[in-house]
C-alpha cells in the first residue's frame, strides 16, 4: 500500500490543544463496522455499549517527565527529549537546537542551574546518543563513601517536563503532568502517554466493572516507534521499533478464557492491541502468553486480527502508523468516511481529543 493512502486533509482548529476539564466529557463516535452506521454520543455514555461479560484491557504504563530544556555553551536554546535507555546516564533522545556538542542541563524556572551536562552525540535525523555528566560528582574513594552514581532518572520529576507532542503548540504546563497521564498510570516508562486511555475517570471504571465489564492491564512502555514518523512510500517496508511489554498471568487468563467463550476483548488504544498481538504471533497461536517481551509488530490493511475484536481509539494523525493499525480493523475506505464525519461535526483530533469506539 502506498502512504498517500493514509493521507487526509485537517484543519488546525480541529487539533486538541488541552485537555478537557472532565476526562470522559470528550465526545465518542461509536462506528459500527459491519454496517457503517455511526453515533454520536460522550466518552461517559460507553457504559451503554460494553456488555457484562466483556473483557477491557487497559496499558497502565506511566509517562517520564522526559523533556529537558538547556543551553549551549554559546548561550543558545537546546531540547532533549529522552527516548530509550541505552545505559545507566546513557540514552537516545530527539535534539532540537544543537547538532553535537555540550548542552548544559536547566531546572524549573529555566534560570536555575542543576549541574547536570548533556554531551550529544548525532545518530541520524533528530535521533543522538546522550551521555549525562553531574558536577561535582566525588572521585575515588570520596565516591564511594557517598554511595552510587547519580541516575539522570532520579532527577527527571525535578528537572523535565512532560514530553507533549509537536502538534499541540504550546509549552507543556504543570496540569500536564497529571492530564497526560491515565488514571490507572503504574509502570514509569513510557515517552508518550497511550491517549485512548486518557478519557476513563475512577467513576467511569467503577461504573464498567459494577456493570460486570472485567477490567485487566498491561504494560507497553510507549516509545519512538509508536509515532516515529513513515517515510517511504511503499508502508510494507516501514520498520516499527522495539517495545517493551508485559503481560501479568492474571490478564493472559482472562484474555483467553474470554476468547475461548466468545466473549468481546476490548483494547483501550493501538498500544494495548499490538502489545496483545505480538503475544500471539509470538506464541504462533491465537492464545496470549504471559510474560515480558518486545513489541515490533507493524499492523496495516491486510492483518488478521487474532485477540481483539472491539477497539477504543482516538483520532490519529495523518500517514501515522496507529492510524494504519486503525485502518486495518475497521478498512481503510469506511475509516476515511468515518474521519470525514467527525471533521463535519466537529470533533477534536489527536492526543487531547476525542475518542472512537469501534464495535
Amino acid at each position: 500500500m502506498k502512504l498517500s493512502d493514509f493521507d487526509y486533509p485537517l484543519s488546525t482548529d480541529l487539533i486538541a490543544q488541552h485537555p478537557l476539564q472532565e476526562r470522559d466529557s470528550s465526545r465518542l463516535l461509536v462506528l459500527h463496522r459491519k454496517t457503517g452506521d455511526i453515533e454520536h454520543r460522550f466518552f461517559k455514555d460507553i457504559v451503554d455499549y460494553l456488555n457484562p461479560g466483556d473483557l477491557l484491557i487497559l496499558n497502565n504504563t506511566r509517562v517520564i517527565p522526559s523533556r529537558l530544556s538547556g543551553t549551549k555553551p554559546s548561550g543558545g536554546k537546546a531540547e532533549i527529549t529522552l527516548l530509550k535507555e541505552l545505559d545507566k546516564n546513557t540514552w537516545e533522545g530527539l535534539v532540537k537546537g544543537v547538532n553535537e556538542g555540550t548542552v548544559i542541563i536547566k531546572g524549573r524556572p529555566a534560570c536555575r542551574q542543576t549541574g547536570i551536562r548533556a554531551n550529544v552525540t548525532r545518530l541520524e535525523r533528530s535521533l543522538a546518543k546522550v551521555v549525562f555528566e553531574f558536577a561535582n560528582k566525588p572521585a575515588g574513594r570520596q565516591a564511594q563513601s557517598r554511595g552510587p552514581e547519580p541516575d539522570i532518572r532520579d532527577r527527571l520529576r525535578e528537572i523535565g517536563e512532560m514530553p507533549l507532542p509537536v502538534y499541540i503548540k504550546r509549552e507543556s504546563a504543570a496540569t500536564d503532568k497529571e492530564a497526560y497521564q491515565t488514571v490507572y498510570a503504574k509502570e514509569e516508562g513510557a515517552v508518550a502517554a497511550p491517549t485512548a486511555g486518557l478519557h476513563f475517570t475512577n467513576t467511569l471504571l467503577n461504573a464498567l466493572r459494577e456493570k460486570g465489564v472485567r477490567i485487566e492491564t498491561v504494560t507497553l512502555h510507549v516509545g519512538y516507534g509508536t509515532f516515529k514518523p513513515v517515510v517511504i512510500e511503499e508502508i510494507e517496508d516501514h520498520k516499527m521499533d522495539e517495545e517493551y511489554y508485559e503481560i501479568p498471568e492474571a490478564t493472559a487468563s482472562a484474555v483467553n478464557s474470554a476468547r475461548s467463550d466468545g466473549r468481546r476483548v476490548i483494547a483501550v488504544g493501538t498500544t494495548v492491541t499490538r502489545t496483545l498481538e505480538s503475544s500471539a504471533i509470538a506464541g504462533g497461536s491465537d492464545k496470549v502468553t504471559a510474560g515480558k517481551g518486545k513489541a515490533s509488530i507493524f499492523i496495516y490493511p491486510g492483518y488478521e486480527f487474532r485477540i481483539i475484536n472491539t477497539l477504543i481509539t482516538n483520532f490519529h494523525l495523518p500517514k501515522s502508523t496507529p492510524m494504519m493499525l486503525v485502518s486495518a480493523f475497521s478498512g481503510i475506505n469506511l475509516l476515511k468516511t468515518t474521519y470525514c464525519e467527525a471533521k463535519k461535526t466537529g470533533y477534536r483530533f489527536f492526543s487531547y481529543g476525542d475518542a472512537m469506539l469501534m464495535i
